[in-house]
């Protein structure tokens, strides 16, 4: 054992540290990753966009089958009285539209499919 004094803000703290061999040291266990509960299956490439609030669809700027790049601004969602833009999240087509113009969505409802 090893003592020391450290200080911290102007506080002198004193500590005792064990001096330990490296071979009796364990490198820690890499823990499996885990996927999170909501994620969707990485099946055939496709990815959903969701509404990330509830709201209204003031606008639907896409159809199915339109290449769009990341950062397009795909539908228009009227939230407590402002406008926000749902943007792709990566280039892509559009495989199916899910909503339309007027309608009203809850958090987390799919609004497009891309793939």
């Amino acid at each position: 054992m090893k003592a020391y004094k450290v200080t911290v803000n102007g506080t002198v703290y004193e500590v005792t540290l064990e001096v330990i061999d490296k071979a009796d040291v364990k490198a820690p266990e890499k823990q499996p990753e885990k996927k999170p509960e909501n994620a969707a299956p990485a099946s055939a490439g496709t990815d959903s966009v969701k509404a990330p609030m509830p709201g209204n669809i003031l606008s639907v700027n896409v159809q199915p089958g339109a290449s769009v790049k990341k950062g397009d601004v795909l539908f228009i969602l009227e939230a407590m009285k402002m406008e926000n833009e749902i943007m792709a999240p990566r280039d892509g087509v559009v495989a199916s539209v899910d909503t339309q113009k007027g309608s009203s969505v809850e958090t987390g409802a799919v609004l497009c499919t891309l793939r």
